[in-house]
């Protein structure tokens, strides 16, 4: 079946089963490749995309259910004003170790600051959990958010 998607401002269509998740579509039918894989059961946030601003775990919806909602990616999170802060703040202080979270990790930090911008360190814990990162970057994504939120950052 054919299913008509926006996706980064884009329309595009996708000739799929409506049970495929909506990262494999990405993927494997539109070459948007930001969204990684990582456990294929919504726990640990490499696939994270917003569906109208909010953070999703794209290896658990299935495309079918993603409707009308406008889907924005890693390769489109920077077309916005938040999204460019936190992607500069993130480049400025070294965040990606290995970089394979980094896109979740971006994608779940950029739709907190548009909901919080003055997020405390609470905030940032509960927004962020669920969002794995093996390289235990964790101290460097904390100080990211707090800069591009303007916030006074540990050193």
């Amino acid at each position: 079946m054919a299913f008509e998607l926006n996706v980064n401002g884009r329309a595009l269509s996708a000739d799929v089963d409506g049970d495929t998740p909506l990262l494999w579509v990405l993927r494997d039918t539109l070459g948007i490749l930001g969204p990684k894989f990582g456990c294929g059961v919504a726990q640990c946030g490499a696939c994270t995309v917003h569906l109208d601003g909010a953070p999703v775990r794209s290896c658990s919806v299935p495309v079918e259910a993603v409707g009308a909602a406008k889907v924005v990616t890693i390769e489109g999170v920077g077309a916005n004003a938040v999204g460019q802060r936190v992607q500069q703040a993130w480049s400025e202080l070294d965040v990606a170790q290995c970089g394979y979270c980094q896109p979740g990790q971006i994608m779940s930090a950029t739709a907190l600051l548009t909901a919080n911008p003055r997020p405390t360190d609470a905030d940032i814990d509960a927004a962020m959990a669920g969002n794995i990162c093996r390289c235990a970057t964790y101290t460097r994504i904390r100080a990211a958010i707090k800069k591009a939120s303007g916030q006074k950052t540990e050193a």
